[in-house]
């Protein structure tokens, strides 16, 4: 088995959104430090990181707040790389921003729109390559960005119906970690039993359930923080 050198940071977000399409946006983690240890692990201020809003419906307002957190923390290089088409994904100008980065930062949104718009590019293979080859490299997600990690995604599928056979919708992810199937605002928006459903069709893989407000530093694929 490949030893994996790159660190991985999911959240379970703290803003209204995920899989749904009315977003009010709000950054409350970052009062709790999430993003600080984000920054510390990229290597700190001098850090170049790379906002990722794809998932998001709301990209522009997302990358202020994101691009305004990480000035507050001390942060001096900071970009935002939108990838809105599949054809912005090969783009040159966006490949060398993920070759050069630190850390990138997925945000929440629809994880559907992340993996639709950068799977199997020459984006997400360096992104893999990185993570997989270079201690110290970073990637972050919050809530979408966070379950866009997996290699089984959940996709869709509300609460009130997840123990319904069939009602909870995967689909391929980024697959950095492809030994958890991840969930986010777990407690607050009540997904055990959606979290349950994907397990049930995915038995060999870990469900992990990340509440609002929190995240875990996954170090060299299996060191969790």
């Amino acid at each position: 088995m490949q030893k994996i050198k790159g660190t991985l940071i999911p959240i379970g977000g703290n803003e209204d959104k995920g899989i749904e399409t009315n977003e009010m946006y709000t950054l409350e983690f970052i009062g709790e430090g999430i993003l600080s240890h984000v920054v510390r692990e990229a290597g700190g201020t001098s850090a170049n990181i790379v906002i990722v809003p794809t998932a998001s419906s709301i990209p522009d307002e997302v990358s202020e707040n994101y691009l305004s957190a990480f000035t507050t923390l001390g942060c001096k290089n900071v970009k935002v790389l939108d990838i809105r088409t599949r054809e912005d994904a090969e783009q040159p100008e966006a490949v060398e921003l993920i070759r050069k980065a630190n850390c990138v930062m997925f945000s929440g949104g629809d994880q559907s729109k992340i993996t639709s718009r950068m799977g199997g590019t020459e984006l997400h293979d360096i992104l893999l390559d990185r993570y997989r080859h270079e201690e110290g490299f970073v990637i972050a997600g919050t809530s979408a960005g966070a379950m866009a990690m997996a290699e089984e995604m959940i996709a869709g599928g509300s609460a009130a119906e997840s123990f319904i056979k069939g009602a909870v919708i995967m689909q391929k992810g980024l697959g950095l970690i492809p030994e958890l199937i991840i969930d986010t605002h777990f407690i607050r928006r009540g997904r055990f039993g959606r979290q349950s459903e994907a397990v049930a069709k995915f038995p060999k893989l870990l469900g992990f359930g990340l509440a609002e407000d929190t995240g875990v530093i996954i170090r060299k694929g299996t060191d969790c923080t």
